[in-house]
């Protein structure tokens, strides 16, 4: 499946491709991801905010909670009951981007900034999002540019900004033309972006999944595909011990500072020849569940299957957005943080769920006090079984 790259010229774009121009307010789904979610009523306190990784307060990566909804219903767990949420022959789509370091001090002119390191063009080229330093390591919010400001950066390097992303994601997010081996400068000079919720800094292991792998050219996340965070290699061994199945891909995230009702824009994800095969044989067989952990992995599989939900590999850019009227073609259920009421997030996780599903799922976290954003609790979003259930009896016993 070849798809356009923003910046690069050339491709002819495939239905959830994103044009080759960086104005990209045009694309599908776009006017539907601006309506308001299931859950723009609900009001998330302060306090259930996850202000540090588990690890600090006293539990281990899988002792966050895990709300799961079973179509309305809805029960209580431990991440490290997951094992026995699921069963042998469901596959866990999984996102291995490296979470990058891709916070960095800067100055225009006699101003300090922060620079987030967003997206890599094929041109080269970095989408960048310039915050404004509010003190102890949190920033706020700052217009981009003006076009052609020189933002210096540590080592004696210097990015130019050249053009908005597009109307569509406002002026937060510029194409900057960046120096060489921008990877490279992150690892040296750069720290993991953190928002005003966060108590303090973490070490970049803090931000990074047990399915994390290096990429060749350098390439990450802006920031962690956090639904994955929970996971332990001894629970990963468990799940495979009963038969639970992997699939990996890739998606890297951009920043995510997005305001409400801000749809997501591209980002760059690859799926292999290995996970199509495999996702495709389970369905065929009826063998088990695609679950997806995260709605990156959402994101990049759904863009992978074309009408007739057969999966092929793919790799590029994708912008597409799963809303309930398009909905998902091959993700049965989805492993995922809490979003804010407001995030365009939560249009996907009612295309999978259901309107009514994810708010009951919701108000029960409310209810129970779950703890929200990266370091949080997790939500397991699986099928009614007892709606999808056939009408004749199972030869399973």
């Amino acid at each position: 499946m070849a798809l356009a790259v923003p910046g690069a010229g050339g491709a002819e774009p495939a239905a959830t491709a994103a044009a080759d121009s960086p104005a990209l307010d045009a694309r599908p789904g776009r006017a539907e991801a601006a309506e308001a979610t299931a859950l723009e009523a609900l009001r998330v306190p302060d306090a259930l905010s996850a202000r540090v990784p588990a690890e600090q307060r006293g539990a281990g990566r899988d002792d966050v909670r895990l709300l799961v909804s079973r179509g309305r219903a809805v029960t209580h767990h431990a991440f490290r009951e997951l094992p026995e949420q699921l069963r042998a022959g469901d596959v866990l789509v999984v996102n291995t981007s490296m979470t990058l370091p891709a916070a960095v001090n800067g100055r225009v002119g006699g101003e300090r900034v922060v620079v987030h390191f967003s997206t890599r063009g094929a041109d080269g080229r970095w989408a960048v999002e310039l915050r404004a330093p509010r003190g102890a390591g949190v920033t706020g919010p700052r217009p981009g540019g003006p076009a052609g400001a020189v933002v210096r950066l540590p080592g004696g390097r210097a990015l130019v900004l050249e053009e908005p992303l597009g109307p569509s994601v406002g002026a937060r997010l510029w194409w900057a033309r960046a120096p060489e081996r921008v990877p490279e400068m992150l690892r040296r000079y750069g720290r993991p972006i953190r928002y005003g919720y966060t108590d303090r800094d973490q070490p970049l292991s803090a931000y990074r999944t047990v399915f994390a792998v290096d990429s060749p050219d350098g390439s990450g996340s802006a920031e962690m595909p956090s639904a994955a965070r929970p996971f332990t290699v001894p629970l990963v061994a468990e799940l495979v011990r009963r038969g639970v199945l992997f699939a990996p891909l890739s998606l890297h995230t951009g920043v995510a500072s997005a305001e409400a009702h801000e749809p997501p824009y591209p980002e760059r994800f690859a799926v292999p020849a290995a996970t199509a095969w495999l996702v495709n044989a389970v369905r065929a067989a009826g063998s088990g569940r695609v679950v997806a952990v995260g709605t990156t992995a959402v994101r990049a599989l759904e863009s992978a299957v074309g009408a007739d939900g057969v999966v092929r590999p793919a790799e590029g850019w994708t912008d597409l957005v799963v809303t309930p009227r398009r909905g998902v073609r091959v993700v049965d259920g989805l492993l995922t943080g809490l979003h804010e009421p407001q995030a365009s997030h939560l249009l996907m996780l009612e295309a999978v769920a259901g309107r009514e599903a994810l708010r009951r799922g919701y108000e029960a976290a409310l209810q129970e006090r779950y703890l929200w954003h990266e370091f949080g609790d997790v939500h397991l979003i699986l099928p009614d079984e007892e709606r999808n259930a056939p009408d004749c009896f199972s030869n399973e016993w």
